[in-house]
């Protein structure tokens, strides 16, 4: 696995790269990729953090792994490559920024146009073995990706978290709340959506008052 991360990432990650962790993460992730159909493509595994520079960082979004189908998964959480159908989280999240805001749902699950306005999409786990959901969690990603959760938190101020359920909210424990504003709710997914613990949360519209309150650009969701 070559780290293909921007520069502006670099500096600050450069001691977790160095960890013993890190170098058996990517041993790991090499051995698998080299035996096995692995998502994202190697080259994407750091694509969140290539389209969202740390200086133009403003929103993060927690997810937990990537997409296990073919062509799904590019880097990013929650987004699809351009001609993939929506899967049923990014469905549900498109439905509440329709109401929260009135846009109407996009034909492409392509967010990179959110990373580009500084929005981080960070799954906890940055890679997956075909079709099989989780199977690269617990082998260091998610001591990565505190790590990145905790310098986002040190380094800069005003980032609106946006926890999605149990998980992310974990995950987002030890952000420094007098720093950052960190919003939560249930998960986009439709078992958490249909009893009622996503939809409403109008957390597109919070992040922009939140932005707009701290004479930052707002997001266009």
């Amino acid at each position: 696995m070559n780290v293909q991360i921007d520069e502006s990432w670099q500096d600050l990650l450069k001691s977790e790269f160095e960890k013993p962790y890190f170098k058996e993460l990517t041993s790991f992730v090499k051995d698998e990729y080299s035996k096995h159909i692995c998502y994202p493509d190697a080259n994407q595994i750091f694509e969140a953090f290539n389209l969202c520079k740390f200086n133009d960082l403003k929103v993060v979004i927690i997810g937990q792994d990537p997409y296990h189908g073919e062509g799904q998964a590019h880097g990013l959480c929650f987004s699809v490559n351009d001609g993939i159908a929506h899967p049923p989280s990014l469905i549900n999240i498109f439905k509440e920024i329709k109401t929260d805001l009135n846009i109407e749902i996009p034909e492409s699950g392509n967010l990179e146009r959110w990373a580009k306005q500084g929005v981080l999409l960070l799954n906890a786990t940055l890679t997956v073995k075909a079709h099989e959901a989780g199977s690269h969690q617990k082998m260091g990603w998610e001591q990565f990706t505190d790590a990145v959760i905790s310098i986002i938190s040190e380094k800069k101020e005003n980032v609106v978290f946006l926890l999605w359920g149990g998980f992310a909210k974990k995950k987002g424990a030890k952000i420094n709340k007098a720093k950052h504003c960190l919003l939560e709710s249930g998960h986009p997914s439709p078992l958490s959506a249909n009893r009622g613990y996503w939809f409403g949360n109008k957390h597109f519209s919070k992040v922009n008052e939140y932005l707009k309150s701290k004479n930052l650009a707002s997001i266009n969701w």
